[in-house]
């Protein structure tokens, strides 16, 4: 019998990542348009994002070990109330004193609770599906954050434009309530592990069994891992540093733009994972390298369209659709990697291999951040030398991937059951 995808705790769970999702986008859009505007330096943009990421990869295993041993449902209230009481008195101190500081902490203590709370979720949607479902269920998910993401971002730029920070912090402090409220309704299963000693004994237990299971039980996911990484490096750095520089600095386009555009690739995202939910089972394992080479041949017209004389416009409209087309590929991508760990993975390792999965990514995000926001700053004039090397480095990384890719499809194969023959 087909298993049922839109369980209870499944509604539960899309609604409140949903509204999670929504006030976390219209609030990191105004603080990256806070910091710019203040600073006006891509290098120091760069910098704090590459800062503020930094204790999600060094928590990222501890939240691991917390997410399977403690009662999931709880510890995803528990964050999304910290995350809240943290949003409202940041705009507190902010309404008394303009100043970047109280912000760049925000960002901080944000991927704090990120190191926690991204393990937890994704370890969640195992827990409530299985099989193709599972593929399915992180499409789901992401195709309502997305439709978030599609206003969010809009809006965000809009009530910046219009009336500054503090009222977009707000209305993401009610996004983050009305998240933990709702989270309070879901049900599941709670067996503590067994395994007792002290709390870096028992840590020290866990990393071992993670390591374990990708070095020796699961190296091709490892190899996955570190070839997400890698790809990371350039995406994460062109477009979360490039592209609001260009919009803001290069092109001096203001913060609705920018909104606009944070819409349009979130429709991006949201035709990402339209797409992987469409292709369960029909997009092979070996064939994911495509996606990779394809996120750089996406970015190719983005560095072309500075190399040739052409108008604001034009190049913003030539950009914004480059951009979408690596939001689109990497959205794909990553929703059947992430379902493909999912899916193979124990429960009971669940949480720690996908807070080692955020941590091996998550690692070269600050180095990628740092080095574009060099770059652009450095070559501010002459942008496509930056976006065609990077493009080219991209595709190159996919097309080296192939073998990567097969020998994940051939692992696949092997632990498919073999069908019983006809009795005689």
């Amino acid at each position: 019998m087909k298993e049922k995808l839109f369980t209870r705790n499944f509604v539960l769970l899309i609604f409140g990542q949903a509204s999670s999702l929504f006030g976390n986008s219209i609030l990191r859009l105004a603080l990256s348009m806070y910091i710019l505007d203040r600073t006006g330096s891509a290098a120091l943009f760069g910098g704090v994002l590459s800062a503020a990421v930094i204790p999600t990869i060094l928590l990222s295993p501890l939240g691991g070990f917390l997410a399977d041993r403690m009662d999931r449902r709880n510890l995803m209230v528990l964050l999304d109330a910290l995350t809240a009481s943290a949003v409202l008195l940041t705009a507190l101190v902010l309404s008394q004193r303009d100043s970047v500081a109280p912000v760049v902490w925000l960002l901080v203590f944000l991927s704090v609770l990120g190191a926690f709370e991204t393990p937890t979720v994704q370890a969640c949607i195992p827990s409530m599906l299985s099989g193709d479902n599972i593929v399915r269920g992180n499409a789901i998910v992401s195709q309502a954050a997305a439709i978030s993401g599609l206003t969010a971002p809009a809006l965000g730029g809009l009530l910046y434009a219009a009336f500054g920070l503090l009222p977009v912090m707000y209305t993401s402090v009610l996004c983050f309530f009305a998240t933990a409220a709702s989270e309070c309704f879901i049900r599941l299963d709670h067996q503590p592990p067994s395994g007792g000693g002290g709390l870096l004994s028992m840590v020290r237990q866990d990393l071992s069994l993670c390591i374990r299971y990708l070095c020796r039980e699961r190296p091709g996911i490892l190899k996955l891992l570190l070839l997400a990484a890698l790809s990371n490096f350039f995406v994460m750095g062109a477009a979360a540093v490039g592209f609001p520089y260009l919009v803001r600095m290069v092109l001096g386009l203001d913060a609705r733009y920018y909104g606009a555009a944070e819409s349009a690739l979130a429709v991006a995202a949201l035709g990402g994972s339209i797409a992987a939910g469409s292709l369960v089972g029909k997009l092979r394992t070996g064939n994911l390298f495509r996606i990779l080479a394809a996120l750089g041949v996406c970015l190719l017209p983005a560095g072309w369209i500075f190399l040739v004389p052409a108008g604001g416009t034009l190049r913003y409209l030539v950009s914004l659709a480059s951009f979408c087309g690596m939001q689109a590929a990497a959205s794909l991508f990553s929703l059947f990697a992430v379902s493909l760990i999912q899916r193979d993975t124990p429960d009971s390792l669940i949480g720690k291999v996908m807070a080692f999965t955020s941590a091996i990514v998550l690692c070269a995000q600050p180095l990628g951040q740092l080095l574009y926001g060099f770059l652009f700053g450095r070559f501010r004039g002459v942008v496509h030398w930056v976006l065609l090397p990077t493009a080219g480095m991209i595709f190159a990384v996919g097309c080296l991937s192939r073998q990567v890719f097969r020998e994940l499809e051939e692992q696949e194969k092997e632990k498919r059951p073999v069908p019983d023959g006809p009795s005689l």
